[in-house]
């Protein structure tokens, strides 16, 4: 029966995002240094609030509600008398997919028939919404494969990996914001790092912003604690890193420096869009997912940016006076380093 075609469906998809993805069937992703385990644990964390985060308690979660076109919002979107996740479970509420699989069809009584006086879900062209057509045809195809049978765990995993390399197939990852090609290279030399110091600072603190902690922190304060700035705030940092990419990226950058600033410009930009997707945790679940997936390598390479700057630096003998214009830049890594040590030990 139709009814029962679709729990079994809601239910197996249900599965698969909260276990397949949130276990790691990730993609876009180069690690370079394993996150700490306390880090690994907080994304987790937030990997699985995304998966179950249900705003209305209907029953279905925020991110399936952009899948039948129901209000994540509202319990009752339909005003079908009942929760959203029960009218799912009945039938009422179909997948947008649904209208394209020919194998679904009433049963003869007519008990299940999908009501046709409600609206279809709305064609939103989300990653998620794209994930879920694919993952909701490779199902049904199985499925009839199988004689009608329900899946096994192993022909689930199956259909949810060619679901997954379905969506690959057709998006790639973000080009870098800059090559070396696209910087002025000029100069070399004490006082031309010097010189740079003082540009490349007075570029940071014009894209300041009001933050007080991080932008994961704000992430986890809005997606768990339902903090409702918290997004806000996560652009407001976005912004702060897309300008510093930016005005990074026009400074001329004496020799010695050029790949560490280009690898400051080009994490600088994508923590932007990583923290942009973020905001679309509500919307486009799996957009977050996969900047959430990608998070910790690209603070590490912000981090390693730094550092190679500092070094670079030392290494040349190139020094400002402590609170003179530049000298914050050079040693960034250094005073973050000992803020660190001078903070009390948990």
């Amino acid at each position: 029966m139709l009814g029962n075609l679709l729990k079994h469906w809601q239910i197996s998809f249900s599965i698969l995002f909260s276990v397949v993805l949130v276990s790691g069937a990730y993609f876009f992703t180069r690690v370079v240094i394993a996150p700490q385990v306390a880090q690994a644990s907080a994304e987790t964390a937030l990997l699985k609030a995304i998966a179950t985060k249900d705003s209305d308690a209907d029953g279905l979660p925020d991110w399936q509600e952009a899948l039948y076109g129901t209000d994540a919002h509202v319990a009752d979107s339909f005003h079908l008398g009942m929760t959203d996740g029960e009218a799912v479970a009945k039938g009422l509420i179909v997948p947008k997919a649904i209208t394209d699989t020919s194998t679904l069809q009433p049963s003869s009584n007519g008990s299940d028939i999908v009501d046709p006086s409600l609206p279809p879900a709305p064609a939103d062209g989300t990653l998620t919404a794209q994930f879920a057509q694919n993952f909701f045809n490779l199902f049904m195809a199985a499925r009839e494969a199988n004689g009608g049978a329900d899946l096994s765990e192993a022909q689930m995993n199956d259909v949810a990996q060619q679901s997954i390399q379905m969506i690959t197939s057709t998006i790639k990852a973000a080009p870098d914001y800059k090559t070396l090609n696209d910087l002025t290279i000029t100069g070399s030399g004490v006082d031309a790092m010097k010189v740079f110091a003082v540009s490349a600072e007075a570029v940071l603190l014009k894209n300041t912003n009001d933050a007080t902690t991080t932008d994961i922190n704000y992430f986890k304060s809005g997606l768990i604690d339902g903090n409702a700035s918290a997004y806000g705030h996560i652009l407001s940092i976005a912004k702060g890193y897309r300008g510093s990419a930016a005005g990074l990226s026009v400074l001329p950058v004496p020799r010695e420096l050029a790949q560490a600033d280009l690898l400051l410009i080009n994490t600088m930009m994508r923590l932007s869009q990583i923290d942009v997707d973020f905001t679309k945790a509500d919307s486009d679940p799996l957009v977050a997912i996969l900047a959430l997936q990608q998070y910790q390598t690209v603070v590490t390479a912000l981090g390693k940016a730094f550092v190679d700057i500092g070094s670079i630096y030392a290494a040349t003998n190139a020094s400002l006076p402590a609170g003179s214009p530049g000298a914050a830049f050079i040693n960034m890594i250094a005073n973050i380093q000992a803020q660190q040590a001078a903070a009390p030990k948990p």
